[in-house]
C-alpha cells in the first residue's frame, strides 16, 4: 500500500517498521495506522490511532506529525513482549 505523497508514504513506512499495523480507510482519511496493543502503561489505556489523510493541506508538515506520534509512543513494541520477573 502505498500513499501518493513520496514524505507522507515515508511516515507510513516508518509507522509500519515499528509495529504498526494499517488498515484502508475510505473517505477523506487514506488509511488509519493503529498500535497493535491496548496496554494500560501505554498511552492510558486508549487504543491510538492514526488517521492517514488522502490529500493533507501540507504533506511535509503532516508527515513530521505522523512520524512524530510514532516515536512519542512511551511504551515501545520490543517492551510489549518481554516477560516480566
Amino acid at each position: 500500500m502505498k500513499h501518493p505523497n513520496k514524505d507522507v508514504n515515508k511516515a507510513v513506512q516508518h509507522a509500519l517498521e515499528k509495529g504498526w499495523t494499517i488498515k484502508v480507510a475510505s473517505g477523506h482519511a487514506w488509511a488509519i495506522i493503529r498500535y497493535p496493543k491496548n496496554k494500560p502503561e501505554c498511552s492510558c489505556g486508549m487504543f491510538w490511532q492514526i488517521s492517514v489523510w488522502s490529500t493533507p493541506r501540507n504533506p511535509g508538515n503532516f508527515a513530521k506529525q505522523l512520524k512524530r506520534s510514532v516515536d512519542g509512543c512511551i511504551y515501545p513494541i520490543t517492551k510489549l513482549y518481554e516477560v516480566k520477573k
